[in-house]
Formats: C-alpha cells, structure tokens, sequence
C-alpha cells in the first residue's frame, strides 16, 4: 500500500479516466499516447484527482477499442512502449498519485495466442482455456443466447466442428474461468501490473464470468430473454472475486472497481461490502437508460427525470443499508455526454455543468470525472455520419435504415446515441489541433474548442474546472462526504432533485433545478425545523450561478440553478 494510508484511502478520493486514444498525441499521429498522459499529469494533479484511470493499451486488433486484447502484458505500438509506461507508472507516483488499469478478463482477442492455440485441435492444452460446444441436435447453434453487439452468441469454428461463446464481438472469445489455469494465468496477469506500481483495476464486465455450465435455452419468460440470466452474477462469481482478492487485490493494497453489467443492488452490495473481501466499489448503469423508450437505445425520448432521482435516491439508501460503496459517474467513454444528454449545453452550458458536477460529487461513493466533463464538454456537432468513427455506430445507421427510418431521422439518432459523442479529442488549448496534436485527429474536433478549452479555464476562478478542483478538495476535507447519510428531500418535484446528507450535528444540503424556468422549492418541514430554527450556521459550499438565493425553508431556484451548503446544527 502506498503512502501508508488507510485501507480505504479510495473513499476520498476522485477518480479520472482516460480515454488514451482522445487524450494527448506527441507524436503527431492523431491518436493519443502515453507520453500525452504523461505530460498532462501536472494538470490532473492541480485539478485534485488520486487517481488516473487510464482504458486498455494492451496490443489489440482494435476491433473493439482495445477491450479485445491480443497481448496481457505488452502494449500496442499504437500508444508507445513498455518504457513510456514505466515512465508514466513512476511519474503518476512521484505525485502521490494512482494508476489504475483496466482489466479485460471475461474475454480475449481470437489473435491472443491462447486461442490461435485452442483452435488448432480439440486436445489442444490451451481448448479448455474457452467455452467449446458441440452444434446443437439438428445442427446450428448450441443455444439462443444472443451477442450484446447483436446476433448470436456463438461462432462456429470450421476446422474442429465446435462452436465458441462470444458475448461480445464475434473477436471477443469467452474465457473459462470454470478452468483453474485461466484463474492462474488472470492472477499472473494482474500480478505483473501491480509489480509494475499500479494501484488498482477497473473490472470490464466483470460479474458476466461465471457461466451456468448448462448453457440452456433461454425461454423468454424474464425479459430480455437474451441469455443474459444464465451468465449476469453467475454461479460462482463471489468465489472468483473472493479468489481474486485473496492472491492479487489484498496482498498489494489495491482499489478495484467492477463495471456491472444488467446487475441488481442485491449483488453490488455483496460485491463491495468490505466484509466479503471482493471489490471495494461497483459501476452500474441503470440510471444512464432513463432516456431509452422500452429500454430501446435506439430510439429518443425525453429523459425521465423522476426516474433519475428514483434510481440515485435507491441506490444510495441500499448501498448505504447494505454497507456497499458506490462508483459515482455520469459520462464514460461508452455514453454521450451528460451535459447534452441532461441538461442546457447552449446557453445554460457553464450552470449546467456546474448543477450536474454538485448533484453527483454531494452523493455517498468515489466519484468519476470522464476527460472533458472538468471544463464543461458538450456533445460534439456532428454534421454527417461521415464524421463519426465507432463502428457501433455505423452499424445502426445502416440497421436503422433497413428498419424503415430515412437517411435523416436514422443520422438524428445516432447524433443522440452515438458512443463517439466522449470520443472527440480533449481541447487543451485554442491553437491548431487544439493543442491535442500537430497532426490529423483520428476523429473530428469539435468545432467550439477555442471557446472551450482548458488553457482558457485555469485562471478563470468562476471556470467549470475551478468549480470540479473545489467540489475535490471538499470531499478530501469533510468527512460528511463520506459519513453522511443520504436523505431524498424532494417529492416528486418536476424540476428539482433535492437531497441531504446527515452526519451527528452536520448537515449537507444539495438541491438542483435541472430546469431552463425558475423553480419553487420548500424544504420538508422536519428538515427546516430540525436544520434551519434556531438558525443553524450555514455555509454556501458551491453553486452554479453568480450569487445564490438565501437558504430558508422556501426559495426560488434561477433556471440551472443548484447549490450545496453545509449546515452545523446550533447546540440550544
């Protein structure tokens, strides 16, 4: 452990995640490389973060973002060598800084040599090392489960007769972790990058890796009815965490996160409880459908606000019941961005980022700051589908065609949807290539970067990046970030989401108006009551507009307005 701090020095702390490809090129390339991290590391340690997570390197086919990985313990050419990452690993320490990596371990590249390997015969010694079935009776699949990127799961290997499990791309094959020598070589694995200095891992779909070794049917009576409930928290997932944590995580002092797929609360508690000895936090993704019709991606509706709330509100009080830890996010390099997806990123954009910044850093958990989203990044303007890259994409821009939608209305939503949306280059300046590089970006800029830009926020003391250093530095300070217990204090209300966190005689007030109108807002009674008479000390800890309307029990909240105050109950 570093720094001889505490076990759970992570609850503190913010967490910053690089999308490598998008971050900083020094080479001229138009793609992103370590040594750009490298460079920008003083500016992630002045913005307050603990910890830079940084998205695979691994030598990769790149048919997937670099989530198929081809090699464990190389990295692509693409991005450098083993030395600009020792380099990185020994510079992000000398700032009392984190490395965390992401680990892809549910599956591997069809180029890593384990499957080159298993492909060749069925007695191979590496066969077992994936998930083999003979066709079904009739011939074809083995089963109905179906790839999360669409069609079967399965690929059929001519030359041995079987077919393979692919939940992912077709590229992307399942490992066996029901094998103890696929257990052997994820722990030697992650043993090489802890030797390295790196301090923790982010655990890509982690809880899909125990499979009902039945692999039956599924018969459609629990939506979706794609397979996903015979491998989503699986049998044995708990005792491959636990083993897990046993040999790597606990013996090098290591913070993970889970990224959880379709998972319930239920298992997020068992998964971060500390006394299970599994992860220390979870990701989980429900509160980003809020906008999907049906659960329908592809298609557009205005979010859902009071599910929003519902879901933040829910998970925070179970998590917090249950002794859980939550990964606090609104923007990942999977998801548009929230600024757009939520609120105003026109003429409201600096108090919208500011709301969403305060809504999400006042909850109970380790908060995550996707690149961009520290100085206000909107959504891309994209003008044609010849501008974007991600092949999901592309994919559905077809798709939504053959579906019957025009050229149009199919390019609409995927403006909406698109994965590309986080993807755009960081806009560090408002020079050429916008300070990301002297070169060609591999994706488009967006057009507004010499308005927004970070050379252009760090002076500026009311800047979205100056409002994110603050919220940081808070939660490091006050322990009601941590402690406090989390109250929702807003019934249903159309345009505010209001909520408390209380700690003995401390009180966190948050409340958001995630509206472009003025919104009326009264305080509960027993909250105004037991905080505000006789008037409590109250301090205004941040807020998203200029000034900020006095703290009574009833107040009108300008158009994006949100502020947290701090409150320490007057002893009578």
């Amino acid at each position: 452990m570093h720094h001889g701090q505490t076990s759970d020095w992570w609850k503190k702390s913010t967490v910053y995640q690089v999308y490598p490809k998008s971050f900083k090129d020094t080479t001229g390339s138009g793609t992103g490389d370590i040594r750009g991290l490298t460079e920008k590391l003083d500016y992630l340690q002045e913005l307050g973060i603990d910890i830079v997570w940084l998205q695979p390197v691994y030598v990769s086919p790149q048919n997937d973002n670099g989530y198929d990985v081809a090699d464990y313990c190389s990295i692509d050419p693409a991005y450098g060598t083993m030395d600009d990452f020792d380099e990185l690993s020994a510079e992000v320490r000398k700032r009392n800084m984190h490395l965390m990596l992401d680990i892809v371990v549910n599956h591997s590249s069809t180029e890593h040599k384990w499957f080159k390997e298993a492909r060749k015969s069925k007695d191979n010694p590496y066969r077992d090392y994936y998930i083999w079935r003979d066709p079904a009776p009739g011939g074809g699949v083995p089963n109905n489960w179906q790839s999360k990127f669409g069609g079967p799961a399965w690929q059929y290997d001519e030359a041995t007769g079987q077919y393979f499990l692919t939940l992912y791309d077709k590229t992307q094959a399942d490992l066996n972790w029901e094998n103890p020598s696929v257990r052997e070589e994820v722990v030697k694995l992650m043993t090489f990058w802890a030797d390295k200095g790196v301090s923790g891992f982010r655990l890509d779909v982690i809880n899909l890796i125990s499979k009902n070794q039945d692999f039956p049917d599924d018969d459609g009576s629990v939506p979706p009815g794609d397979g996903r409930r015979f491998y989503t928290d699986g049998p044995r997932i708990h005792e491959f965490l636990k083993e897990l944590n046993r040999r790597v995580f606990k013996p090098y002092g290591l913070v993970t996160v889970g990224e959880m797929s379709s998972t319930s609360l239920e298992s997020c508690i068992l998964y971060s409880n500390p006394e299970q000895e599994e992860l220390s936090m979870t990701f989980n993704f429900h509160h980003l459908k809020v906008d999907y019709p049906n659960g329908q991606k592809w298609e557009l509706m205005p979010y859902d606000f009071e599910q929003l709330k519902s879901l933040f509100s829910r998970w925070q009080t179970g998590m917090q019941a249950g002794g859980g830890w939550n990964a606090l996010f609104l923007n990942n390099h999977d998801q548009p961005r929230a600024l757009s997806r939520f609120t105003d990123d026109g003429q409201y954009r600096v108090e919208s980022a500011k709301l969403l910044a305060i809504t999400l850093h006042g909850m109970q958990g380790t908060p995550y700051v996707f690149q961009g989203e520290e100085i206000g990044l909107p959504n891309p303007q994209w003008n044609s589908i010849e501008e974007m890259r991600d092949i999901e994409s592309l994919n559905m821009f077809r798709i939504l065609q053959k579906q019957g939608k025009s050229a149009k209305e199919a390019f609409a939503i995927i403006r909406e949807r698109s994965r590309d949306n986080s993807r755009t280059p960081m806009p560090w300046n408002d020079g050429p290539g916008a300070g990301f590089t002297a070169g060609t970006p591999w994706i488009k800029l967006d057009e507004r970067y010499p308005e927004i830009n970070v050379q252009n926020q760090l002076d500026d003391p009311d800047s979205v990046f100056q409002h994110y250093k603050k919220l940081i530095a808070l939660r490091k300070e006050m322990p009601i970030f941590t402690e406090g217990t989390f109250v929702r204090l807003d019934e249903q209300h159309p345009q505010v989401f209001a909520y408390g966190r209380l700690s003995g005689d401390e009180a966190l007030l948050v409340v958001s108006n995630f509206s472009g109108n003025p919104a009326k807002y009264s305080l509960p009674d027993s909250m105004a009551s037991e905080w505000l008479k006789p008037a409590g000390a109250s301090e205004l800890l941040a807020g998203s507009t200029q000034t900020a309307p006095v703290l009574e029990q009833e107040m009108i909240l300008p158009p994006y307005g949100s502020y947290m105050w701090f409150i320490r109950r007057q002893q009578s």
